[in-house]
């Protein structure tokens, strides 16, 4: 099919109700057995563009951002361990665990773009995360997602000394903040109709039957 649904996902690699959001879409996608009808690219979000290198406790961050109790909090997590498990996603929301800065993170989801490696970095990124307390910042962590995922680790992480690139990442970041996206996910269909949080799998199909059938009938 020549002319694809283009699926815009605004997104942080450290957001795990982005993750729930993709894994929804992508059984509404199966389910409708059009994989070969749709594009999938992500697009760069910061939740915390000032979070300096050393990251801050997650929890200690969430309070400050959010005012929540701590009861509050410890309701969020159960509420993201049961939506994670519901598609085969494992949330370890562990004692200590920091939130970090994700920009060389979304530098390099740009590189994978061009080996069409982008959902397979995402996807694996997020695992380090949320699965294998790892922290994303890291160099070390980043290179070996990159090797995980087949790409040459040593070509990607060059890009994250080139000014132009993160300038290009910086730019596409402010794009979507000027379209008006304030919270992730945010998922565009066709740069015309989005929606935003994790979706049920059912409001996807129904969002992906209306834009396939439209492109039907125009074909």
């Amino acid at each position: 099919m020549e002319n694809k649904l283009k699926i815009d996902i605004v997104s942080d690699v450290v957001c795990p109700w982005c993750t729930v959001g993709y894994k929804h879409l992508q059984k509404a996608i199966t389910d409708l057995n059009i994989e070969d009808q749709v594009s999938i690219e992500w697009q760069p979000f910061e939740l915390n563009p000032n979070m300096p290198e050393e990251g801050q406790d997650l929890t200690e961050h969430i309070t400050q951002k959010y005012g929540s109790t701590k009861e509050q909090h410890e309701a969020s997590r159960n509420r993201l361990v049961e939506a994670g498990a519901n598609v085969d996603l494992k949330f370890d929301f562990y004692n200590g665990m920091r939130i970090v800065n994700t920009f060389d993170a979304h530098v390099l989801l740009e590189y994978a773009k061009k080996f069409d490696k982008q959902t397979e970095l995402k996807m694996r990124l997020t695992t380090a995360y949320f699965s294998e307390q790892k922290d994303v910042s890291k160099k070390d962590v980043l290179k070996q997602a990159l090797l995980d995922v087949g790409l040459n680790a040593e070509e990607a992480l060059a890009t994250l000394e080139n000014d132009d690139v993160r300038f290009e990442v910086q730019r596409n970041k402010q794009y979507w903040q000027n379209l008006g996206v304030r919270s992730v996910p945010t998922i565009v269909f066709n740069r015309k109709e989005g929606v935003t949080g994790a979706q049920p799998i059912e409001v996807f199909k129904s969002i992906l039957t209306q834009f396939t059938q439209t492109a039907e009938t125009e074909s």
